[in-house]
């Protein structure tokens, strides 16, 4: 599998949601580790955008919300209803754990508490779980390759789409992503936002013992194709990263917010 891009059967045969949260996610171990850096960065970019810059409406679509929560933690506060999907039913499952409060769903507690802090009371963190269960009213079946990702149903255009680490995982090569990135851009209404969380300068990630592959995007080239999506950016933020050969060759992430122009 070395140096070949990973399809969705080798998803759905290889993709250990838990070994993912195990490797990826070890946020509140007290180090300034590289992926602590990371989670932090996020979620301090995605508070901002959603409770200071006033990114708000009546319905979020995440698109590849993966087997994590994290990304929707403050979204809980600006939209009346979350809508979550993945491509991989292990990962729907994973989540729906968390929502149905499992005993063996991943604990979110250190990063829940991390985010209300930034809020202002880390101890309301029970709250916002619930809070957070009560505002995802879905959790549906996506394709970013598909001209409508979430086929067969139809949806109308909603106010923001949010996607974290998901097409640069999902498309073989620039052009794929372009077109994926317009598929994602569609669900968006006009006037509208869309925000994005990319991995940038990488082309795999491990889970486990298996490699998965991402292309190798630059910012211009995420900007360029978020603009021919019909999208102006608001902002887009980076923050350089270097991770061991185990985890992944990402050397940076990003932080995208575009609107969707009004149409003519």
């Amino acid at each position: 599998m070395e140096g070949e891009f990973t399809g969705k059967e080798v998803y759905r045969q290889h993709f250990d949601p838990k070994e993912f949260l195990k490797l990826h996610v070890p946020f509140g171990s007290g180090s300034l580790a590289v992926r602590e850096r990371g989670y932090a960065f996020i979620l301090e970019k995605l508070h901002k955008a959603f409770l200071l810059d006033g990114i708000q409406g009546e319905t979020l679509i995440d698109i590849g919300s993966g087997p994590s929560i994290h990304q929707l933690l403050s979204a809980c506060e600006s939209f009346q209803e979350i809508i979550a999907t993945d491509f991989l039913e292990q990962n729907r499952e994973e989540m729906q754990k968390w929502l149905k409060k499992d005993p063996e769903a991943f604990d979110w507690t250190l990063m829940v508490k991390y985010v209300c802090q930034l809020e202002g009371d880390r101890e309301k963190w029970m709250e916002k779980e619930e809070k957070l269960r009560k505002t995802i009213k879905q959790v549906l079946k996506c394709d970013v390759t598909q001209t409508n990702p979430l086929d067969p149903l139809v949806l109308q255009p909603v106010s923001c789409v949010l996607s974290t680490y998901c097409l640069e995982s999902a498309c073989e090569d620039l052009p794929t992503y372009r077109s994926a990135l317009k598929n994602v851009g569609s669900l968006v209404q006009a006037g509208g936002h869309l925000i994005f969380v990319v991995a940038l300068r990488g082309t795999y990630y491990m889970v486990g013992q298996h490699k998965f592959s991402c292309i190798y995007l630059e910012p211009k080239m995420v900007e360029e194709a978020v603009k021919e999506a019909g999208f102006g950016i608001v902002c887009f933020e980076t923050l350089d990263m270097n991770f061991t050969q185990d985890l992944a060759d990402v050397q940076g992430v990003g932080f995208l917010v575009a609107q969707k122009h009004n149409e003519a």
